[in-house]
């Protein structure tokens, strides 16, 4: 039996999008059991959702559709069996793969309540932050694009704004040192992904300040680490981007100006104060929180441990 699979990692680095075929994150198997059908596996470096397109170009003994669409969870498992037409005979088949992260087009819900980022009392300065695809390189913004970076006065603890699993991590750069470089990818930082399939990335964190886990489950206020200085500026601060998967079009990812695959949301906030805001940019806010949002989400076993 010939088999030949490709693999190709799309993911969202700030804004970037990047193909990989060589740090494959998930790793695909395939076991022709007794009755001469295929069980699919795979193995995953985290936790977290993906969705998987699989296209057979040759698909023999066996019917089905030739385009298969899965979302994976968890860190290994079987996703797919293929059943032989003719009993007597193997199935015959050559596909290719293509992942990215998140749950494809999620439902949630676009008036939810989340934190700030900072513990109960902390004052911040909320702006937005440009698509860095078209501050540097020329592209046309996404039209739902929205960024936050949170200002705080000195350094100051990052906390979670939902419920949620720590999916990755990314540490080990120091800041960069003012005038050193506009643009980089070399940033420590933690994406969340959250109970409705929406994934929270929160950029920025000072080396080595992390104090979570990748697939730990984080609640409302759980510290995740220092937000730092970056690039020379004077305040701390942290970036924020909530987004969701809303494309499987993998072939026009790889095209030079090709369009975001994910959607970006405007997130509503809570703040000392004021129970649902939209952020203005250059305000000032107070991080606070409420016993609501922080049970809303949670299940019965947690409830208990919380009103302990």
């Amino acid at each position: 039996m010939k088999l030949k699979t490709i693999l190709f990692f799309l993911f969202i680095s700030g804004s970037l999008f990047k193909v990989n075929a060589q740090d494959a994150q998930i790793k695909f198997s395939q076991r022709t059991n007794d009755d001469r059908s295929v069980n699919f596996s795979y193995d995953k470096n985290d936790p977290g959702s993906y969705t998987i397109i699989i296209k057979f170009s040759e698909l023999t003994n066996c019917s089905g559709p030739m385009e298969r669409e899965f979302t994976l969870k968890g860190t290994a498992g079987s996703f797919m069996n293929l059943r032989p037409e003719n009993k007597l005979l193997n199935i015959g088949f050559n596909y290719r793969s293509n992942y990215i992260r998140g749950k494809l087009n999620p439902k949630y819900d676009a008036d939810f309540v989340y934190l700030l980022p900072y513990k109960t009392g902390t004052k911040v300065n909320a702006k937005e932050s440009n698509y860095v695809m078209t501050q540097y390189f020329g592209k046309t913004a996404p039209a739902d694009w929205k960024s936050y970076r949170f200002y705080t006065k000195d350094e100051d603890t990052v906390t979670a704004v939902r419920k949620g699993m720590v999916v990755e991590l990314k540490d080990g750069y120091d800041p960069e040192r003012p005038g050193e470089v506009q643009f980089t990818s070399k940033v420590n930082e933690i994406t969340i992904e959250h109970p409705d399939g929406t994934l929270a990335r929160y950029t920025g964190f000072k080396k080595g300040s992390f104090a979570v886990k990748l697939g730990q489950t984080v609640f409302p206020g759980t510290a995740l680490g220092l937000n730092s200085q970056t690039n020379g500026n004077d305040n701390f601060n942290i970036s924020f981007i909530l987004m969701y998967l809303n494309s499987k079009d993998f072939e026009n990812a790889r095209n030079e100006n090709h369009k975001s695959m994910y959607g970006f949301i405007t997130p509503h906030f809570y703040s000392a104060g004021i129970d649902n805001a939209i952020l203005v940019k250059g305000q000032d806010y107070t991080a606070g929180d409420t016993p609501d949002i922080i049970r809303k989400e949670l299940n019965k076993r947690e409830l208990k441990q919380f009103n302990k």
